[in-house]
């Protein structure tokens, strides 16, 4: 759902009629958060995630019909619409090359496992990571090194942790946790991954709107980092919670069900790699490289095809610009910046693929149809995941015709002081984020209210100059975050999904554990970031009172994990 919106916000949605969603707005009103509402709240209560998602995209197209049709034929158009929904996301070129993504890799997954690699890969990480500490810290290192995207951080890490962290007796949902907590957090960082396109151009978008053209976006970008609480504060939070080995809440309960021996729950998991058909032969040699490799590769053929897929799409002064320093650090901000991440993550997915199949075959593992097996058997433990991501696209294509952000937006955006104007726009991205499960939609709604919002405010208040310029970089900041906070918090979210299955974790499980954690960083964000920012206080003062409450929440909240 956050990538939906990177290749499709400006070309309006297939789904989106701007006018239809402004009708339904007026029309519903604050009814229009009824199909969020109950996707999330069926998702609690029936711990059915392809249930509750499916009730939620056929409550919203039934509103949609009723404002047009009569109450007893919107019964069957709503039906036939959900049905339409369904299709057009899985027809979407985007989608399908994310859908097809997730795919090939639970198909690489496969053959890797089948090879021995994930098993001589856990072997050699459990015999360095020697604690349940480490195993922890280790996992966070993985999730930080892949900084360049937060789809291919929740398919990698989870899979090829999950041996280590069961060893030692750490819960599936701290592991789903770790892996969600570094993904969009360290992606929306990254000064190059495959976001900052989307993100510089929606802030220079917004820009032009109070009058200011010649704004230099990334420039801006680079500003608001610092100003990024919530991702800063949360990924220091998870490496606090291994190192000062303390937790709270259900994740607590988790943690110490996991150390005393209790078998974690697996519904809904990307894949069940323990069944005969990925169980490494006997007699073969267990290595490394087997896993390294094909992942290694993966993550190479990313980059490159980021910067030659970028490329193409570049025109003009920036084009020649490009070309006369092809390596430098523009080049590389440019090119990622302009690439197609959906159609890039499946080809290195399927060029990777290709590669374990040829490794396996070349060590005399298995044949040719048996490779070919192997990873269509891998695709086969990727259903789920598909058919969630379909409905969750479609509950957002909902999401959108029924107006639910525009309401919630001219519900909520009138004229505020400026210390709370920061904090107002981190909680309504927070909202918006929660209730849809897009991150990118939520920037893409935000961004052109929040900066000038922000201008007009601080211009009342007498900012000029520098002093205008922060205001505006701590508020476009707010958007960021925020939208990232309600993502995390969402069970509707596609990167809650896919960490939960990466992890091999029952999604509820995940979703109740880290809610608690991302509302706590969440609350530390509000308090000790942007509000102290907001009355003047230095960001790194703020960063390091930020940190210190992290550090004090656990040690007064959380309990010792043995």
């Amino acid at each position: 759902m956050k990538r939906i919106f990177l290749f499709l916000f400006l070309p309006i949605l297939a789904f989106c009629d701007e006018d239809l969603a402004a009708k339904n707005s007026e029309f519903f009103g604050i009814l229009t958060l009824i199909p969020p509402l109950v996707a999330i709240i069926l998702a609690f209560i029936t711990k059915d995630v392809i249930f509750s998602l499916l009730l939620g995209v056929l409550s919203g197209t039934f509103m949609i019909s009723v404002s047009e049709n009569g109450i007893f034929s919107s019964f069957i158009k709503a039906f036939t619409d959900l049905c339409a929904r369904v299709i057009g996301s899985m027809a979407d070129s985007w989608n399908a090359g994310i859908l097809l993504q997730v795919l090939c890799i639970g198909g690489l997954i496969g053959l890797i496992t089948k090879m021995g690699g994930t098993k001589a890969l856990a072997i050699w990480l459990s015999q360095r990571a020697k604690t349940p500490l480490l195993s922890q810290i280790s996992t966070w290192f993985m999730g930080i090194v892949i900084f360049f995207d937060d789809y291919a951080n929740a398919l990698i890490v989870g899979p090829i942790m999950k041996p280590v962290i069961d060893k030692f007796k750490v819960s599936r949902a701290k592991l789903a946790f770790i892996i969600d907590a570094t993904a969009a957090p360290i992606t929306g960082l990254a000064i190059i991954s495959t976001w900052i396109g989307l993100e510089i151009s929606l802030i220079k978008s917004s820009y032009e709107i109070i009058g200011i053209t010649d704004i230099n976006a990334f420039a801006v970008f680079i500003e608001t980092i610092p100003y990024r609480f919530y991702n800063i504060f949360m990924l220091f939070f998870v490496l606090c919670t291994a190192l000062m080995s303390r937790e709270f809440g259900p994740m607590y309960k988790a943690e110490m069900a996991a150390r005393s021996g209790e078998l974690h729950k697996q519904h809904f998991t990307i894949s069940n790699l323990d069944s005969q058909t990925f169980t490494p032969k006997e007699g073969i040699v267990l290595r490394k490289r087997n896993a390294l490799v094909p992942i290694l590769v993966m993550i190479v053929a990313s980059f490159v095809g980021f910067y030659f897929n970028g490329l193409s799409t570049l025109e003009g002064e920036t084009l020649e610009a490009v070309k006369a320093a092809p390596l430098s650090f523009m080049a590389l901000r440019e090119t990622f910046g302009g690439a197609d991440a959906s159609v890039v993550l499946f080809e290195a997915a399927l060029f990777s693929s290709l590669v374990a199949v040829i490794m396996g075959i070349s060590q005399k593992i298995y044949g040719v149809k048996e490779g070919i097996e192997i990873w269509v058997g891998g695709w086969k433990t990727m259903i789920i995941t598909v058919v969630i991501l379909l409905l969750a696209w479609s509950l957002s294509s909902v999401i959108k015709d029924l107006g639910t952000a525009k309401y919630l937006v001219e519900a909520l955006s009138d004229t505020t002081p400026k210390v709370l104007l920061p904090i107002l726009i981190f909680i309504l991205g927070s909202f918006i984020s929660f209730s849809t499960g897009t991150s990118f939609g939520t920037m893409g709604i935000l961004m052109p209210l929040a900066i000038p919002l922000a201008h007009a405010v601080g211009t009342h208040y007498g900012l000029d100059g520098n002093e205008l310029h922060s205001y505006m970089c701590v508020n476009i900041s707010g958007v960021l975050t925020g939208a990232i906070f309600g993502d995390h918090c969402s069970p509707i979210s596609d990167t809650t999904i896919l960490s939960s299955m990466g992890a091999g974790c029952d999604h509820i499980e995940h979703v109740s554990t880290q809610f608690v954690y991302a509302l706590s960083v969440g609350a530390i964000t509000i308090l000790l970031g942007y509000l102290p920012v907001a009355f003047g206080l230095s960001v790194w003062l703020s960063l390091l009172l930020g940190m210190t409450g992290v550090v004090l929440l656990l040690k007064i909240v959380g309990k010792k994990v043995d």
